[in-house]
């Protein structure tokens, strides 16, 4: 397992070992103590997995104050995946990182506490796994419109198929009194 630290505090690029045969391949997706060992100690304690068509786009969501770590991988197919920092005080306020997630590669990542997360699918279909530090908590469900132009994320779409709450988002600037703090969520997660 390789696993780099990206320019926003606290996300994490995991690859897994992966182990190929003519039959097809294996691969350990969640190992406690190694994950624990490599840095990544949450406790996750709910998984979900969506499956999607081309064009679908998810986001960007988050959750205050119950926030959820997320530990995100695609199972069939590829996307497009987002995270960015929403987190009022962070270095990295505001600033976003984007990273193709598929079946091929296998690649995880973690998002954090307190940073939106969304992903667009680039495959006819896509099944993708989320581990969540949190419980699912509906009355605490945030969100950021996708197409926000001071973040400018560079989706690999222009006319995404979105879900009728997440075309209702606002953008970054209008939810300022509604983001998460860095130092809170900082001090709730240990680091």
């Amino acid at each position: 397992m390789h696993i780099t630290s990206l320019d926003i505090p606290g996300v994490l690029l995991i690859e897994p070992k992966v182990f190929r045969d003519s039959r097809g391949f294996f691969v350990e997706t969640y190992h406690e103590l190694r994950y624990r060992e490599a840095g990544l100690s949450e406790r996750f304690v709910q998984d979900n997995v969506s499956k999607s068509i081309r064009r679908t786009l998810r986001g960007l969501h988050f959750q205050d104050p119950h926030a959820q770590g997320k530990l995100v991988m695609v199972l069939e197919g590829s996307v497009y995946d987002v995270v960015v920092d929403i987190r009022k005080g962070s270095p990295t306020f505001g600033t976003w990182y984007g990273v193709e997630l598929s079946s091929e590669n296998m690649r995880q990542v973690y998002v954090p506490p307190g940073c939106a997360h969304g992903f667009c699918v680039t495959s006819d279909t896509a099944t993708f796994l989320y581990k969540c530090t949190d419980y699912y908590a509906p009355k605490d469900e945030r969100g950021i419109i996708w197409s926000d132009p001071a973040l400018a994320i560079a989706w690999p779409v222009s006319d995404p198929l979105l879900s009728a709450k997440d075309q209702t988002y606002r953008s970054l600037a209008e939810m300022s009194a509604e983001l998460p703090s860095y130092l809170q969520v900082r001090s709730k997660d240990g680091h």
